[in-house]
């Protein structure tokens, strides 16, 4: 096979664009050539080029191709419209099964024709998020002005331009040629293989490979951070956007000033982050460094002294900044903020952020109450609930929306709230995705239940409903926040009975669908978790239990039984039972009632009756108590008594008053499969 290498070279991308443009020139590029059946496909990209590789047969194989063309009674007009699409003459058509067929010989062609051909009309075509023109003369469009393709097959160039009739496409034609560091090795070099291209990119200064530039980013901050017997603050997103922005990743550190080492390590940080995209460090014990981390993209002489001097003197206006916003917030206590909650609208078909916290107040109350807290704790949680959202009023959230909440933390604290209450406002919020922790402490956990309740049936109650893959207002998350909060915590709440007082004796909108919301979320909770999701449906077949804690326990005691032997067996007698009385009771059914034991004429018959008589009130008991498991092995010591059942007993006995009370049997097992979960569900 021959080895095709794609680069695209071009002015600084987005680094949030470059990973999704190289997966997609890898695919449309495969897609393309698909008939020289591309394999080992790799993709690169970096903040000034993106770039595909692949191996390729060297030639499309000669072939016949059979084109069905019109019926044969179709107008001739059709007919025609098909040889000139063609270039067929009626000549060259066959009728097959009432088709016109056209079978043409195609001559093979070889890989450079075919890239050749395909490579200008992609990138024509690619899919930028947004792309621009540049110059007068082109209507070409790219990211940002495309420099240089580099295009070769077994290192010899592939010829193409992607000049097209009256547009020259700023003269943007296929070489061998690619470029290294703009500053550390400037200038083009001749690229003879795609190791041979990598291997002269990092000699020029270019890791191209992304995992690289990653490892390197934080293998060096790391080196620098043990010199001072610090560490750094994981941040992922970080170091996947700077990857994106350097070429040579080399790691500074610079000091910061002591006199902004009282601002809150979170403003700190995202400071750091937002405004320079600096990386935070902390000491062993976890509390903020003197220090921070950032990368250049290219060494320096000095070692980077002026450069660090620079990076710490931009460091000081913006934390100068913070402080500014710092000081200022706190001679504003945090409760006299509620009332300018009333000049922010949260929603126009809601109410405004103070109605909203006012609702969030009441709701955390009631939540309180149902979760068994002390009256310190309610009162505590109906504080919490009014504070939540004031620090929406703030400088400091005005700057950085990403600290909302935490900044009202701190000002709580700093008011002299209790440590629950401050706690409270600062978690309310949590969890804020899928590894983010959720609240532990109870009055934090009435809030941020509060929060979520508040949202949801606020939305569904006016209609606002996710559609699709549409959920402007993270209903989904708030839901799954619900669920997580609820499952990590172990709490006992019903969150039917919660969402009715929520909504505040509401009945418009979408309110009634809030259970079956929160029912599909749970089962994309489990499916991303390797549950059964089958087994959940099995037990909502009856409808959400609104304590979820005991729904979940309840289906882990189902899910465990079917992976026994007896649980499997039980199982496929329960469906055939399902399916006898099915066919059955079309005939002349429902069968349903007690059965009369004077009709039983077999052994079998009556040791199934019997076993039914004590497993009823023994499974009606264990659900009772929750002894989920006792009642799942209630039902499954029913296994053997019916395995004798349907190897002896023939349901449609010639009586009918005998295969009537048969049925009656049938159903009654039935009836006690259904005590625990509809088993039809059940896969397997």
């Amino acid at each position: 096979m021959a080895e095709l290498l794609l680069e695209l070279f071009c002015e600084e991308i987005p680094a949030g664009m470059q990973a999704k443009a190289a997966e997609d020139l890898g695919s449309l590029l495969a897609k393309a050539l698909e008939g020289l059946n591309p394999t080992n496909i790799q993709t690169f990209y970096g903040a000034r080029r993106i770039a595909a590789a692949m191996n390729i047969d060297a030639e499309v194989p000669a072939r016949t191709l059979s084109e069905r063309g019109p019926r044969e009674n179709a107008p001739e007009k059709a007919l025609e419209g098909f040889m000139r699409k063609h270039s067929a003459t009626r000549d060259q058509l066959k009728l097959e099964d009432g088709f016109w067929i056209l079978h043409k010989d195609l001559p093979p062609i070889s890989a450079e024709s075919r890239i050749s051909e395909a490579v200008p009309e992609l990138l024509w075509k690619f899919p930028w998020p947004k792309s621009m023109r540049w110059g007068v003369e082109s209507n070409f469009t790219w990211v940002r002005p495309l420099r240089k393709i580099t295009c070769i097959l077994d290192g010899h160039v592939v010829p193409f331009s992607l000049a097209r009739e009256n547009d020259q496409a700023h003269g943007l034609k296929s070489s061998n040629l690619s470029e290294g560091h703009r500053f550390l090795a400037p200038g083009d070099f001749i690229v003879r293989s795609v190791d041979d291209w990598v291997e002269e990119l990092e000699q020029r200064a270019v890791f191209i490979d992304d995992f690289k530039r990653k490892d390197l980013i934080q293998t060096e901050i790391s080196r620098l951070a043990a010199q001072h017997d610090i560490i750094l603050v994981q941040d992922n997103g970080l170091v996947d956007e700077v990857s994106g922005l350097v070429e040579c990743p080399v790691a500074y550190m610079g000091r910061i000033d002591d006199a902004f080492m009282d601002l809150p390590a979170e403003v700190m940080q995202v400071s750091m982050r937002v405004n320079q995209r600096y990386f935070a460090l902390k000491t062993k014990e976890g509390n903020a460094a003197p220090y921070f981390a950032f990368i250049a993209n290219m060494r320096f002489k000095d070692e980077g002294k002026l450069t660090i001097a620079g990076n710490e003197r931009v460091l000081r206006a913006r934390f100068s900044d913070a402080r500014h916003f710092w000081d200022l917030d706190r001679k504003t206590k945090l409760i006299d903020r509620v009332e300018a909650l009333n000049a922010v609208t949260f929603h126009a078909k809601i109410g405004t952020q103070k109605e909203r916290a006012e609702r969030i107040s009441e709701l955390a109350e009631i939540i309180a109450h149902e979760m068994g807290l002390s009256p310190e704790e309610i009162t505590q949680a109906k504080r919490a609930g009014l504070l939540a959202k004031a620090d929406l009023t703030t400088g400091m959230v005005g700057e950085f929306p990403e600290l909302q909440g935490i900044m009202g933390g701190y000002y709580a604290a700093h008011d002299g709230e209790p440590q629950a209450v401050s706690r409270a406002v600062a978690e309310h919020y949590m969890p804020r995705g899928q590894s983010d922790d959720t609240p532990k402490s109870p009055v934090s956990i009435a809030v941020a239940l509060a929060d979520r309740f508040h949202l949801l049936t606020s939305f569904f109650a006016i209609g606002e409903t996710p559609t699709g893959s549409g959920d402007p207002y993270s209903l989904r998350r708030a839901a799954l926040g619900i669920i997580r909060i609820i499952r990590d915590n172990n709490l006992r709440l019903n969150v039917n009975e919660l969402f009715q007082k929520a909504a505040k004796n509401q009945t418009t909108g979408e309110l009634n669908s809030l259970p079956n919301f929160i029912a599909e979320r749970l089962r994309v909770q489990l499916r991303s978790e390797g549950e059964r999701h089958d087994v959940l449906a099995a037990i909502l077949a009856g409808g959400l239990d609104g304590d979820l804690s005991r729904l979940l326990a309840r289906t882990s005691a189902l899910s465990d039984m079917i992976q026994t032997e007896d649980g499997r067996n039980l199982l496929a007698a329960a469906k055939r039972a399902a399916n006898i009385l099915r066919i059955e009771d079309k005939k002349d059914g429902p069968h349903t009632g007690k059965p009369n034991a004077t009709l039983y004429t077999q052994d079998e018959e009556r040791d199934l009756a019997d076993g039914l008589t004590q497993a009823i009130p023994a499974i009606q008991n264990a659900l009772k108590e929750e002894r989920f498991t006792d009642a799942m092995q209630a039902i499954a010591a029913l296994r053997p008594k019916l395995d004798r059942f349907f190897d002896k007993v023939t349901v449609n006995a010639d009586d009918s008053a005998v295969r009537t009370n048969r049925l009656k049997l049938l159903a009654t097992f039935r009836d006690t499969t259904a005590l625990l979960a509809d088993f039809a569900q059940i896969e397997g």
